[in-house]
């Protein structure tokens, strides 16, 4: 506001003296009007001073009006300060860990108005009690490990968040990547996984730093997060694919869109099916153990090397030195990827956790949420998951791979696309075939198998 200036009238002829002094009248500068003082930035905090069986899953959010937020410093019970920051768009200020139960805080929040001047409010609350009904939670990013491009932060839930709590989960799963790859996260219809991936595979040698900060926090049906998860992590410096062509009974490896590999196959028979869609390797065996007793279609015990899962039902790329026979022509297994011992060897050294698993041509279709699924629909329809608004100008950049079986970029290694050398062809003589004595069984497709 601009100041007023007062015009003084000047009245000629008029002395004043000594006999005249009380009658005169002047004006010293008091009541001249002037701007008016700015009015001081009103707090609000939240959580309410006194607040009780508050979960330790809250964020401390100022409310100010007629200034801005300054500081917020949080001090527990001892007075130790808490390490936190605003969130980007200033909505709250977030701890870097969990508070702790039946505790009591201090919130103090600083702001300013236009002319400098300082507001403090303080807000001292008291958090819950350690609840007796948890939701289960699980991170598949571990720190230190070393991931495929395609690797989706899977958070699981048990039991599934309800629709009405995913937004508020969601605002608590935080994904940063180096260098910077947006993305978002996508919930299954029953809300027992969610997961965050870009438009396009990560870069490789992509560092990702994943916080699920879900100790605590409110999950509906009267559950809390059971705890939090934190973990840095790195993108391996190749993108490997694996495509699994049913017609022509053939696994084309891929590194870096450069077909290097054909390697035989055998996939699930009619009866036991392998699932067509777009997976990714989720665990990694040396050698492991494949119990289906109580199974649909099992009943069995066997011990298998090399084995690489892509499904939560069971279906797993392994070594099937029994089926060897088989492989390239005949689909005998119980829904997995049988390949020979030399084979199976060596892709375990050249796979990762997170590389993409693309099978074709088979009877059925990959189910929602059998496995890391992520990958399984188009950008369009991922999107479509997240409990909170996508940007809309986030979308793919890269082309999309090749189609399985179809003609690989660039040229392949010497003898990956002629006949399979000795290390991927099977020996019918040393191995049974289609209509020898039968082989050891293959794990189902059921869970756990």
């Amino acid at each position: 506001m601009k100041p007023r200036h007062r015009v003084g009238l000047a009245l000629a002829g008029v002395a004043c003296g000594p006999l005249t002094l009380a009658g005169c009248t002047g004006d010293d500068g008091a009541g001249k009007a002037g701007a008016a003082p700015p009015s001081p930035a009103a707090v609000a905090i939240a959580p309410a001073a006194n607040a009780a069986n508050v979960p330790i899953s809250a964020e401390v959010v100022p409310t100010v009006s007629n200034g801005k937020v300054t500081e917020v410093v949080v001090t527990d019970d001892k007075g130790t300060r808490l390490d936190g920051a605003m969130r980007p768009d200033g909505s709250s200020w977030l701890p870097n860990r969990p508070l702790d139960y039946k505790r009591a805080y201090t919130a103090q929040v600083t702001a300013v108005n236009d002319a400098g001047q300082q507001t403090t409010q303080t807000a001292r609350f008291t958090t819950m009690s350690k609840p007796d009904n948890f939701t289960q939670t699980v991170m598949y990013v571990k720190s230190g490990q070393t991931y495929g491009v395609n690797m989706p932060v899977t958070v699981a839930f048990d039991p599934g968040v309800p629709k009405e709590h995913r937004a508020a989960v969601q605002k608590r799963l935080f994904v940063t990547t180096d260098p910077p790859q947006p993305g978002t996260w996508s919930w299954l219809d029953d809300g027992t996984q969610v997961y965050y991936r870009a438009p396009d595979p990560w870069k490789p040698g992509t560092k990702l730093t994943v916080r699920a900060a879900t100790a605590g926090l409110p999950m509906g049906k009267g559950g809390f997060g059971d705890t939090e998860h934190t973990a840095t992590a790195s993108v391996a410096p190749h993108a490997v694919r694996l495509d699994i062509d049913n017609k022509t009974k053939q696994i084309f490896v891929f590194r870096d869109d450069q077909l290097i590999r054909k390697i035989p196959v055998s996939l699930g028979k009619p009866s036991t099916p392998s699932s067509s869609g777009d997976m990714v390797i989720m665990e990694k065996h040396e050698r492991t153990t494949f119990d289906t007793r109580g199974e649909p279609n099992g009943g069995y015990v066997v011990d298998v090397d090399d084995a690489q899962r892509y499904t939560w039902g069971g279906e797993f790329l392994h070594a099937a030195p029994w089926s060897e026979g088989d492989q390239g022509y005949t689909n005998v297994s119980h829904g997995c990827a049988n390949v020979s011992n030399s084979a199976a060897n060596w892709l375990m050294r050249t796979t990762h956790v997170g590389d993409l698993v693309r099978v074709r041509g088979t009877e059925v279709q990959l189910d929602e949420g059998n496995g890391w699924t992520a990958w399984n629909e188009s950008w369009e329809e991922f999107a479509k998951g997240s409990a909170l608004p996508v940007p809309a100008d986030l979308k793919p950049q890269a082309m999309s791979p090749p189609p399985v079986g179809g003609a690989p970029t660039g040229s392949a290694s010497p003898g990956a696309t002629g006949s399979p050398g000795p290390a991927d062809s099977a020996n019918p003589g040393e191995s049974p075939g289609a209509g020898e004595s039968p082989a050891p069984p293959e794990p189902s497709a059921a869970p756990g198998g």
